[in-house]
């Protein structure tokens, strides 16, 4: 899925329109809409559309990527626990 795909599914997810998460970051909806379209932004625009809807922007290693997919694949059936860092130790070296 592409990033544009992305945040479409995000704002989606949240029941907002375009113009919703325009507003919360102070650009035009017509901004917004390229950006969904498929536009060709600057990163910091893109880091502030991902704040708007309440996410962020990372670069995960290839080779962990897959991890990362089956994290939230799990989290999404709610069996990870509360108490426990899904997280920790994934972006670590290996040597």
């Amino acid at each position: 899925m592409s990033l544009h795909d992305e945040l479409k599914r995000r704002r989606r997810e949240l029941g907002f329109t375009q113009a919703t998460v325009a507003e919360r970051v102070g650009m035009t909806r017509q901004q917004y809409q390229r950006l969904e379209a498929g536009g060709n932004p600057r990163l910091d625009t893109l880091e502030l559309a991902a704040d708007g809807l309440n996410a962020r922007l990372m670069l995960i290693p290839i080779d962990k990527w897959y991890q990362v997919q089956a994290l939230l694949e799990e989290g999404e059936g709610g069996s990870v626990p509360l108490d426990e860092d899904p997280w920790q130790g994934l972006l670590d070296r290996e040597e």
